[in-house]
């Protein structure tokens, strides 16, 4: 088990962003999901599932992005919105639903206590993880990466992201998931 006190987020793994008939489908999600579920047994109790939603306030610039992304404009109770099935039960917990990119803040912060460290996993590399990867390390978190439990929109906007983050330490690291699981004191 996890002897550090990390916690694992998996970011959105849902229908939008594994479908491939989605316009935000992953190519990489099953891949992705495959170490996922890896850090999640190894995480046990620890793990926490944040969920997108449509319910940003449309007034806001989140009007003009529903404008471009109309099949994304759906109640929240639409299909599009659930957990694919080998997400259901990766955490104990309730899912953490936001209508930002970003997860990190109050809520997720409450749950994985301030300045605790984080292994950030799910999708898309180069938009929510991205985004809640920023947010976390300006709010004194350390996060770790685990690149190959992340699918980006495409390989080379997967690449950018990790570029990106790889520029934030010591807040943010990158690293797979053998390394991850070795550094926690699990074998692979």
């Amino acid at each position: 088990m996890n002897r550090h006190g990390a916690w694992l987020v998996v970011i959105d793994p849902q229908n939008i962003f594994a479908s491939p008939d989605s316009e935000w489908g992953s190519p990489f999600f099953d891949e992705a999901m495959t170490n996922i579920r890896l850090l999640a047994d190894a995480f046990g109790e620890r793990v926490l599932v944040t969920r997108w939603m449509p319910t940003a306030d449309r007034s806001t610039s989140w009007g003009e992005y529903f404008a471009a992304w109309p099949f994304a404009d759906q109640p929240a109770s639409d299909p599009l919105f659930d957990l694919v099935p080998e997400a259901a039960s990766l955490s104990p917990h309730p899912t953490l639903d936001l209508p930002t990119f970003g997860k990190w803040g109050a809520g997720l912060e409450a749950i994985v206590g301030r300045g605790g460290h984080v292994v950030l996993t799910g999708v898309s590399t180069d938009c929510c993880v991205l985004s809640t990867a920023l947010a976390g390390a300006d709010a004194g978190a350390r996060l770790t990466i685990a690149t190959d439990a992340c699918a980006g929109s495409t390989a080379e906007n997967h690449a950018a992201a990790l570029h990106v983050m790889g520029l934030y330490p010591p807040q943010i690291t990158l690293a797979d998931t053998a390394a991850v699981l070795a550094s926690a004191g699990i074998a692979p």
